[in-house]
């Protein structure tokens, strides 16, 4: 499998270890407080720290998830992998830093550094769009 395949699917699985981890977070946190499981928020804004920055981290990567698919999909489909593979990988750890990060915490060096691995993903996925487009 290619470097971009399998940098596709290192951000796919580890969205699901996130849904994962999330629920037994959201279990946790159910037990603990007497919250109903089926009451917290979709976006995390009802609960504060972790699950919520945890909740926010996921809804992230699924935002962000399909842009990369429809990118590094087009360039193996269209037999020009080569434009995607040389980065593929640093795509895939720029995400999982930045939700590393992001589930740390939120202070101002954090958030930065956050940004920082989020903007190196647009400009990857920016640039592969354009030489993709421009073939």
């Amino acid at each position: 499998m290619s470097s971009s395949l399998t940098a596709l699917v290192g951000f796919a699985v580890w969205t699901i270890a996130l849904v994962f981890l999330l629920a037994n977070v959201r279990l946790a946190v159910s037990m603990r407080s007497g919250k109903a499981v089926n009451s917290f928020s979709p976006d995390g804004g009802d609960t504060e720290g972790f699950p919520q920055r945890l909740t926010r981290v996921h809804l992230n990567c699924l935002e962000l998830l399909p842009v990369a698919a429809a990118v590094i999909l087009a360039a193996a489909v269209s037999g020009n992998g080569a434009v995607t593979d040389p980065w593929a990988m640093i795509l895939l750890y720029a995400r999982l830093g930045q939700s590393t990060v992001h589930m740390i915490g939120t202070s101002v060096p954090l958030v930065l550094i956050r940004a920082t691995l989020f903007v190196v993903q647009l400009i990857i996925l920016a640039v592969w769009s354009y030489r993709l487009l421009t073939m």
